[in-house]
């Protein structure tokens, strides 16, 4: 277990024993508190509500492995349990704030409460609150950086699907369409449990008018991301369509091909069909030299040709012409 403690407003952050940020927690005025548990809870593990002198009874659930999205409010404390975007992967940040202090638990690194202690020095959050909202927005950030990235790499895909397409795209896609189902099913309930819990405090007389700004200015920004969740998933079920569309282009793109090789051989299938019937008219009478050539031969370069040109006046030649041409130029516009 890693304990930091940050003196709050300077933002001097130090890492202390366990004891000893349990006093200074009983003991100073604001302190922001950042514990890094084991990423998987070894037996008989303490809880860390219990280790901070914190009361425990009421926080059962902080540190505790899978534990499900939360934003309460309990007199002057809240408590969130706050997913985060790390390396592609999920965490959950625990976060419990008063007045006095803010303790932040979560298992295995957390590369954005690093990134908003750094911050500390320059920001001076005032109290505890605003400290908490830093943190909230943070996390935030984490989601919104990952749908921005997502939806520029669907934008991409879609631009090389149609210069040249290759059955890689559709694996990144895929990949694509499950962080983006990642982001949304992971921010959803939380965004849900964050909007009851706000507005009913926001509610309150109690509520002071600069914290409500603050829960206001959050909540627009939490509408804001998942909504950029949903345009990346939007983009990705549009990019889907796209291959598939391609794909039926160049599945029709055979079947002309195949319609056009049928019809030029259709003459001649007409004529072994017509000479193999074992009729006496045709044995007796059609069985010179000059018949066979002029029938055989005769009718079906005279239907070549009359193909050819039907072909080359309709659009379907064209078409067949400019996918040949793009299939060996794909860069040329």
């Amino acid at each position: 277990m890693i304990i930091s403690v940050v003196s709050m407003p300077e933002g001097i952050a130090r890492r202390t024993p366990v004891s000893e940020a349990r006093e200074r927690l009983a003991e100073s005025g604001f302190l922001f508190v950042d514990a890094e548990l084991p990423e998987e809870a070894p037996p008989g593990e303490q809880p860390i509500a219990r280790l901070l002198g914190l009361e425990a009874e009421e926080l059962p659930w902080l540190g505790r492995e899978r534990e499900s999205a939360r934003a309460e409010f309990f007199g002057d404390t809240a408590a969130f349990v706050v997913p985060a975007i790390e390396a592609g992967r999920v965490v959950h940040l625990h976060v419990v704030a008063t007045e006095r202090y803010l303790v932040a638990v979560h298992r295995g690194s957390a590369g954005l409460v690093e990134g908003l202690v750094a911050r500390f020095p320059h920001e001076r959050p005032p109290d505890a609150v605003a400290t908490l909202f830093l943190l909230l927005g943070e996390a935030l950030e984490t989601y919104r950086r990952s749908a921005v990235q997502a939806l520029l790499e669907v934008e991409d895909l879609e631009d090389e699907m149609f210069r040249r397409r290759q059955p890689e795209q559709l694996y990144r896609l895929a990949r694509l369409r499950r962080m983006a189902a990642l982001l949304h099913h992971s921010l959803l309930p939380y965004q849900q449990a964050a909007d009851e819990a706000v507005t009913r405090r926001v509610m309150s007389r109690k509520f002071q008018m600069e914290r409500e700004q603050f829960a206001r200015e959050y909540q627009r920004t939490l509408t804001l991301v998942l909504t950029d969740i949903e345009s990346l998933q939007d983009a990705a079920r549009r990019a889907f369509a796209t291959y598939s569309s391609l794909v039926s282009g160049d599945q029709n793109g055979v079947i002309n091909r195949l319609a056009i090789v049928s019809t030029i051989f259709l003459p001649l299938t007409f004529v072994t069909g017509f000479f193999g019937m074992n009729f006496a008219y045709l044995t007796d009478e059609l069985e010179s030299r000059a018949i066979f050539w002029l029938l055989a031969v005769g009718m079906q370069v005279a239907f070549l040709l009359i193909a050819l040109y039907v072909l080359h006046r309709t659009r379907i030649w064209r078409m067949l012409h400019d996918e040949d041409h793009d299939a060996e130029d794909p860069d040329d516009p």
